[in-house]
């Protein structure tokens, strides 16, 4: 079926408004990449803005050298990754059962739930619950109030409600149970999903920054997102950084030193999100339309 004249004119505004979009998104990341790999003289001298002029690492070497660069990334992975493992398994487990229909009381359950994303107890009184379990100055603090987003248990149980009754009644007819029903035959199928949820959770944990600074008193266990504020809002920290200098004759200034902190923390999440982004549309879409 051939387009109208007037589809074509909505196409092509489409185009152009999507493609403003992208491209207000895309300049500032390559402004921040050609900061962070210019030389001092052309950022000082405000040469550079999407292409980076005179190239060199040396930002970053004096990056890694004057701040605990290393340090606060391995703290941030460690808290990413049992963050985004434990999540994921409460997460299944909560919503394969309320997804269930012999179960007794879900619907008082998933309200229940439901009401935590109204009304909440407050930072105050979250804190004393987190220092009466003990739990001040550890990374359980980041974990434990988080454990499960209830926004992406709907999803998951909406996902879960999808499958066809067919395949549990078949599985169930071959003797299997409903842990193995859960792990070998409702998990398996349900990839694109738990992918997404993969990276909502991942993405959370690795920007975690509130938290870390109301319950993480100890300097050695912040992240990388504390790090890069610190350098960014505090004037002593980045004097400190760039007094780490390589070499007498080269010259690191301030804007290259901040870009390349951000740009070491949005990396990680840049570099993964390729490899899930085929099952992003189809496993939030897959989990909100019925029928």
């Amino acid at each position: 079926m051939r387009a109208s004249n007037g589809d074509k004119i909505f196409y092509i505004i489409n185009y152009i408004v999507l493609a403003l979009i992208a491209c207000s998104s895309l300049f500032p990341l390559l402004h921040l990449i050609a900061l962070s790999i210019s030389s001092s003289s052309a950022i000082e001298t405000g040469k550079v803005n999407l292409w980076p002029i005179g190239f060199s690492w040396e930002t970053f070497n004096v990056l890694i050298k004057g701040t605990p660069l290393i340090r606060s990334f391995s703290n941030s992975a460690l808290i990413t990754f049992v963050g985004v493992t434990l999540s994921l398994v409460t997460t299944i487990m909560a919503a394969y059962p309320l997804s269930r229909p012999n179960f007794y009381a879900r619907r008082f359950f998933t309200l229940s739930m439901i009401f935590t994303m109204i009304f909440t107890g407050g930072i105050i009184p979250t804190f004393l619950v987190i220092q009466n379990l003990g739990l001040v100055n550890s990374y359980w603090a980041l974990w434990l109030p988080g454990l499960v987003s209830t926004y992406n248990m709907l999803l998951l149980r909406t996902y879960f409600e999808n499958i066809p009754t067919e395949i549990d009644d078949a599985a169930r007819m071959d003797g299997c149970s409903e842990v193995r029903l859960l792990l070998q035959v409702v998990l398996p199928i349900s990839m694109p999903v738990l992918a997404t949820l993969t990276l909502f959770y991942g993405v959370a944990y690795w920007n975690i920054f509130m938290s870390m600074l109301i319950y993480i008193n100890d300097t050695d266990k912040h992240n990388l997102t504390v790090l890069v504020q610190q350098m960014i809002q505090s004037q002593s920290v980045l004097q400190q950084t760039m007094m780490v200098q390589p070499d007498d004759q080269v010259h690191v200034v301030e804007e290259g030193i901040k870009a390349a902190g951000v740009i070491v923390m949005i990396t990680p999440m840049l570099v993964v999100y390729p490899f899930l982004q085929k099952y992003f549309v189809k496993g939030v879409m897959l989990g909100s339309v019925k029928g």
